[in-house]
């Protein structure tokens, strides 16, 4: 799978279509013509935003980015399907390389396809100078921000994909990074999680969400205010259906009760509103989530996969209205697998999730925090692709039926095969987490003394039933073991109890599995997320015309 480690580098401070690419190439003489080295970005010197339901003024802007940025890792819905008709169009996406700014190292690449999709407010260029006047602080009138940050995780098999939205006042740690404009090294720091994009570009925007979540980014997408808008206008603009009229003179928006067809310009203006329902946030986010599953379907909608003529405005304006690395620009291959996969999000339901967050206890009114160890959680599950794959049953006896094993029925025996102290403990609560009948602890010591390199599994030889438990297992281990038959000597053995998980029963007779921790051993598959999770997912089902 290809990363950024094959990119070249970039700087898009001052015009984002100057780029440098490969010698003798289209964006390597526009790199060649540019007469100024860009200023370095301008501080986030805007107020801090209140998380209180009255919403706060600054904040308005990163919803249109949080639309935009969704349609553009969309927009090859159809237009691969006649790719070299429309060759030409995509010979429009600016590219820019990052691999020589991202100085931290790297998850390890598990085969999902992680795209991070960045909304940029940047000033730059005729089409985004109005938008941004309120947030201009400085003379640079070419200065950018986020407020959007996205991931698009597609699993490595792509028969799922899930939109995870990080909120922009997150108080995180930011790793060391090079800025942007002079290249040079920045230290670490604590603070909201848009400033890495502010000072070190996407670049420090990845390494700061590959540090904080463990995640492989291998792609990225930026998109700008006048590129929603030329997007939503390509699509014929998105319907949308309000309870209520709306007349807001800061969002220049005047709306009828009932069914509105919105054009960019008053899409622009939709998703930046605020003072509408009850003028919270989380209201707000749910409505903008809304309106990004209708754009969602539009583009991949069989209305436009079968209008040439529609199809190849919208490629154009898509094309022209976004910024990714060279390689998933260039890549027909990978750019069919988001196809795909957006229709997949459309005919499953589009899934998207926002980050789960506490008020920041240093500045509880304008910033947060990530809820832990629920955010961990999230980003485990996202790493293990959420599902545990229900194993085949063996079959191990011709005339016996096949059995489907669930966790709740697999009985662990989990040992600390390392010299970690605790480790056992700290395994056993995962998997009694997602559900498996945890009955015992203890250690396990190797014939050399050593820590166990590898975990191991291990079942009884004399029950039939054993392998088909010890499958399942594994299943929810990463790395994942291979089961062997015939059982260790545990030293130490004790039971396991956890007061916040009550494990079900196991019929009489079920084996007990032994877990080996050693000493490559991840996490144990999340199947099972929290409440403060599931409570901030939106569904298709939870997506209904709100004039019904």
């Amino acid at each position: 799978m290809s990363d950024y480690r094959s990119v070249p580098v970039v700087d898009t401070v001052h015009d984002r279509r100057v780029a440098t690419t490969q010698p003798g190439s289209r964006m390597a003489r526009r790199a060649a013509a540019a007469s100024a080295p860009p200023p370095p970005p301008p501080p986030d010197d805007r107020p801090p935003r209140s998380h209180r339901t009255d919403g706060g003024g600054q904040g308005k802007m990163r919803v249109l980015a949080w639309i935009s940025i969704g349609v553009t890792t969309l927009m090859v819905g159809g237009s691969l399907t006649a790719y070299t008709v429309y060759r030409d169009a995509f010979g429009n996406i600016t590219q820019k390389s990052v691999k020589d700014d991202i100085i931290n190292p790297r998850p390890p690449d598990t085969g999902a396809l992680n795209v991070l999709l960045v909304g940029s407010d940047t000033r730059a260029g005729e089409g985004n100078a109005k938008y941004g006047q309120q947030l201009a602080r400085t003379a640079d009138a070419g200065g950018k921000r986020t407020d959007t940050i996205i991931l698009l995780h597609i699993s490595p098999n792509r028969d799922k994909a899930q939109l995870l939205s990080f909120p922009r006042d997150s108080m995180v740690q930011i790793p060391k990074c090079k800025n942007e404009a002079t290249k040079q090294e920045m230290p670490a720091r604590r603070d909201m999680i848009n400033s890495a994009y502010n000072a070190g570009g996407i670049a420090c925007t990845i390494s700061t969400i590959e540090t904080l979540t463990g995640i492989r980014i291998n792609h990225f997408v930026e998109v700008d205010f006048s590129g929603f808008k030329n997007i939503v206008d390509a699509l014929g603009g998105i319907e949308i259906c309000l309870k209520s009229g709306v007349n807001d003179k800061k969002a220049k928006l005047v709306l009828p009760p009932g069914k509105s067809l919105l054009n960019g310009e008053k899409a622009l203006g939709y998703v930046r509103l605020r003072n509408y329902g009850d003028g919270s946030d989380i209201q707000r986010i749910k409505r903008q989530q809304i309106f990004l599953s209708k754009v969602i379907a539009k583009a991949t909608s069989n209305d436009l996969l079968t209008d040439p003529g529609k199809l190849r405005n919208f490629i154009s304006a898509a094309a022209g209205s976004v910024t990714m690395d060279p390689d998933l620009a260039n890549d027909t291959e990978r750019l069919i697998e988001i196809a795909l996969s957006a229709k997949e999000l459309t005919a499953n339901g589009v899934k998207l999730t926002t980050i789960p967050w506490i008020p920041d206890p240093e500045n509880p009114k304008a910033r947060v925090v990530w809820k832990e160890p629920d955010a961990t959680k999230l980003f485990t599950s996202i790493k293990t692709d959420t599902e545990v794959a229900t194993p085949a049953p063996s079959a191990s006896a011709g005339t016996k039926p096949k059995v489907t094993v669930k966790p709740e029925q697999v009985r662990v025996q989990v040992l600390n095969g390392t010299k970690a102290v605790g480790k056992a403990k700290e395994v056993a609560d995962q998997l009694a987490e997602q559900g498996f009948n945890v009955v015992g602890l203890g250690n396990y010591e190797s014939p050399d003394g050593q820590s166990l390199a590898k975990s191991e599994i291990h079942y009884a030889k004399t029950i039939a039933s054993a392998p088909d438990h010890a499958t399942t297992l594994a299943g929810a281990v990463l790395p994942k073991p291979a089961p062997a038959a015939g059982k260790v000597k545990a030293t130490n053995p004790s039971t396991y109890t956890n007061p916040a998980v009550t494990a079900g029963a196991a019929p009489k007779g079920t084996p007990v599995i032994q877990l080996v921790v050693g000493e490559d051993f991840d996490s144990v598959k999340v199947t099972k997320l929290p409440d403060s999770v599931q409570n901030s997912t939106i569904t298709a089902s939870e997506q209904k015309n709100v004039c019904t």
